[in-house]
């Protein structure tokens, strides 16, 4: 056979493509042939050291230009290679680095192993060593007690045959024994040892890592967590090093509050689920992690635990309010706040226009104040001082009640041609309540019938006595119209203050009043607020009541933006996430999380007291209610004003309706403009909607229209408290009075056909009337009450029969009437009730 017989001559052939056809088959017998190509990957095999030189392989490559790729030059071709060497070189020497380094962690590795091994050995002799002494001296000491009894009994007896040697030589040998037992165990430790030491440790995987073992975790237990890897691995680095392996337990402080789930105290304890599960069923109680233990139970597992119990409450949330009392050094002298008090048009605003030189009272509807206003005045010797104006009318007793809670002086403002009124009794109680001074301004002084003696006596009856009377209180005779003694009133109360001797500390935290609260269109809740301490600065973050929130902006009784209001300076301010209720306190707190967490804790707090007024109530209760209420009318109302003393006032005016018979029930009343929802609530409740200085919206006017909701707007709080009771009046039933016109005897009886019995009457007293209602008497006593069927005079049907006369009679329906009987006629009369 020759070597050309057919075939190609074998060739290597370069890194490139290689094609060749490959036959695809299809369904339906259908075939394709398809080249494929293949590239071959270059291997670059490292010359053999004395073969592969630079002058070699230099020359080589650069002999043989046929080999070189086009472009390349000598000089360009002798670089590269090179940098092809240099690369191998460092390949060579990067390598030999981390066999050496690798060498180096290994023998470290063996190290650490022989001298864990060691100190195992050692550790493990040191034990067997002891327990060895141990046996040895318990051997002795038994040998001891042995021999002791031995020589008791050859002294007392005689010696006993040879035959025990035997069983005493056993006894001897087995110490021997045992000796020799513990160096047994000790190779056999050691082995197991070291083959622990090489690894073999029982948590280990063995084998391959299969793809299910991987998603599954291992053999499909739990996984453990890597804080779990990070425990395992400290006490095996623990254990080599030869520390203690047993971590001491760590004592906490555990808050406990009134009520915790089982799972939450776990975690404060750091303790297992299951142990506190395992710990309370021992106690008694079957409980879940998820059910909730009072706070009695949960201080009694704590301290089975051995941890310290720190017991908190719901309330434990205000404690970051600040109560602390401020030092002396830290305070400075503030103004002082003022309240305008007294009887309705006694002229207290216009007396403070008159010291502010503004028009406040041309603003009020009705000329009458119906909010509780705020002012700052400086007077002309540069002292500040702080107004609040109360309204006088009697539907606005809280609002009085908060003035007089947050003024350091009262000035009591009674008209000289008027005297003494129920509000001015009313407002000397609340200042005598709130303990503060009272200075007596005497109004309208300018009047022809202005009697001020008359209300120095008047103050008399009510324990005030004025300095022109012998008394302590000061009075000053003023008139807003012309400004009359306006300078000696301030000269009073400058006086007054300076006699208090008013401090506060600036700086520290703010804690203020709210004097008044309304839900502002444009700018969201709005509140009047008086900063008693401290002072407030724009963002503080604050919580007044149930709501909290954040300085956004602040505005003086002048409308001017402020940053900061210190001690006794009213402001509004804007940041609200709800109306506060007037009289609420406000603190400033460090963090809003703080703020919002005691907001919703007085909010729950509150929910629940109602709740729990609710509950209260028991069945019988509930049941004697219903029946009481069964005969009274209700007249259902919703209510909407301006601001929140305002609606304050209403609910409590419309509380003081009605009687035993009717009743006004106010559904809801809050802040703001009537919305659609108010409209929704009175047509499921047939109620009316009252706004006080507000107005219906655009979708509420549109849904009242459609669903037949009446709106009724006021502006002058005694208008709506007269409508209101008006309505009330309309729900009583009317009175029935009877009038008695006139008594007839009846004399004979005659059967007349077609009618009945007919008396014959002689009227004795008065007039018989056909309209009017009959009573029969026999004996002094009612037989029957009932109307005439006919009254005739002789043969005539007649209206009336007038005393003296005589006439017939026949009643409706009713014939046992006899000669003797006294018909007593009257009439009834529906009188309208009214409301006290």
């Amino acid at each position: 056979m020759s070597d050309q017989d057919g075939k190609k001559t074998l060739g290597v052939r370069g890194g490139g493509p290689r094609s060749g056809n490959v036959k695809q088959s299809f369904s339906h017998g259908r075939t394709k042939n398809v080249v494929v190509e293949t590239k071959r990957k270059r291997v670059v095999v490292p010359a053999k050291p004395g073969q592969g030189g630079k002058g070699g392989a230099g020359g080589a490559a650069l002999g043989d230009p046929s080999k070189r790729p086009a472009g390349i030059s000598d000089a360009e071709m002798e670089r590269r290679l090179k940098a092809v060497q240099a690369a191998k070189a460092r390949e060579v020497e990067e390598a030999a680095q981390r066999q050496a380094e690798e060498k180096a962690r290994e023998e470290e590795r063996e190290r650490r192993r022989e001298e864990a091994e060691a100190k195992a050995r050692e550790e493990r002799e040191r034990e067997e060593a002891l327990k060895a002494k141990a046996e040895e001296e318990e051997r002795q000491k038994r040998e001891a007690e042995e021999a002791a009894k031995r020589a008791a009994a050859a002294a007392a007896a005689a010696p006993a045959p040879d035959e025990d040697q035997p069983q005493r030589a056993a006894r001897t040998a087995a110490p021997k024994n045992k000796t020799a037992a513990p160096a047994d165990r000790t190779d056999r430790d050691d082995r197991s040892g070291r083959g622990k030491a090489r690894g073999d440790d029982g948590n280990r995987r063995s084998g391959k890592l299969t793809l299910n073992q991987a998603l599954t975790g291992g053999e499909g237990g739990r996984q453990k967590s890597m804080a779990a890897m990070k425990r395992k691995q400290e006490r095996a680095r623990q254990k080599a090093m030869g520390g203690p392996v047993q971590r001491e337990k760590v004592v906490r402080d555990v808050q406990v509050p009134e009520a915790i789930m089982v799972g939450e105290l776990a975690n404060r304890m750091a303790e297992r689920v299951a142990d506190v599960v395992k710990a309370l069923m021992q106690n008694g109680m079957m409980v879940t992690q998820n059910q909730t233990i009072d706070a009695d139970t949960a201080e009694l597992i704590v301290e089975e635990f051995g941890h310290n119990v720190v017991r908190v409450s719901d309330a434990d949330v205000e404690q970051v309010i600040e109560t602390a009392d401020d030092k002396p050094e830290d305070l400075e002298a503030r103004p002082p706040v003022i309240t305008i008090m007294g009887h309705v048009d006694h002229g207290k605003t216009s007396l403070l226009d008159a010291i502010r030189n503004a028009k406040v009272v041309a603003g009020e509807a009705g000329g009458i104040t119906q909010h509780i206003g705020a002012y700052q005045v400086q007077t002309d010797s540069g002292q500040k001082l702080t107004f609040l104006d109360t309204p006088g009318h009697a539907a606005f007793t809280s609002m009085r009640s908060r003035g007089a809670q947050v003024t350091d002086i009262v000035v009591l403002v009674v008209a000289a041609d008027d005297s003494v009124m129920p509000q001015t009794v009313e407002a000397i109680s609340h200042a005598k309540a709130a303990g503060v001074p009272m200075i007596v301004a005497i109004n309208k002084i300018d009047k022809p019938a202005a009697d001020p003696d008359k209300v120095r006596a008047g103050l008399l009856q009510h324990e005030v006595i004025v300095e022109k009377m012998s008394g302590e209180v000061q009075d000053v005779e003023v008139s807003a119209h012309t400004g009359q003694g306006l300078d000696e009133l301030l000269e009073a109360i400058a006086l007054q203050a300076e006699i208090l001797e008013l401090k506060a500390n600036p700086n520290r935290a703010a804690e203020g009043a709210v004097i008044e609260a309304q839900l502002d269109v444009g700018r969201g809740p709005v509140a009047t607020v008086l900063v008693q301490k401290g002072t407030l600065h724009q963002g503080d973050i604050f919580v007044v009541g149930e709501q909290w929130g954040k300085v956004r902006a602040m505005e003086n009784d002048r409308g001017e933006r402020v940053k900061d209001a210190g001690p006794s300076v009213p402001v509004e301010v804007l940041g609200l996430n709800g109306t506060p209720e007037a009289g609420d306190v406000l603190n400033v707190v460090s963090t809003e999380a703080q703020a919002r967490e005691i907001a919703e804790y007085r909010a729950q707090a509150a929910k629940d007291k109602r709740a729990a007024l609710g509950a209260a109530t028991t069945l019988e209760q509930l049941m004697q209610k219903a029946k009481d209420d069964k005969d009274v009318t209700e007249l259902p109302i919703l209510v909407k004003a301006d601001v929140q003393g305002s609606a304050e006032a209403i609910v409590q005016a419309m509380e003081k309706i009605g009687n035993e018979e009717v009743r006004v029930r106010v559904l809801h009343s809050g802040v703001g403009a009537i919305t659609e929802s108010d409209i929704g609530l009175a047509e499921a409740s047939g109620a009316p909607v009252f706004g006080f200085n507000v107005r219906a919206n655009a979708p509420a006017r549109q849904s009242a229209n459609q669903k037949g909701v009446e709106i009724r707007y006021y502006s002058v709080i005694y208008d709506l408290v007269d409508d209101v009771k008006a309505a009330a009046e309309g729900l009583l039933s009317a009175e029935i009075r009877e009038h008695f016109i006139g008594y007839a005897q009846i004399k004979e009886v005659f059967k007349v056909t077609g009618v009945g019995k007919v008396a014959g009457c002689l009227v004795t007293e008065g007039v018989a009337r056909r309209s009017a209602g009959v009573r029969l008497l026999r004996d002094d006593v009612v037989i029957h009450e009932g109307t005439l069927k006919t009254l005739k005079r002789f043969k005539d049907e007649v209206s009336e029969v007038q005393s003296g006369q005589e006439c017939g009679m026949a009643f409706e329906n009713y014939d046992d009437v006899r000669p003797g009987d006294v018909i007593e006629i009257f009439t009834r009369e529906e009188v309208a009730r009214t409301l006290a």
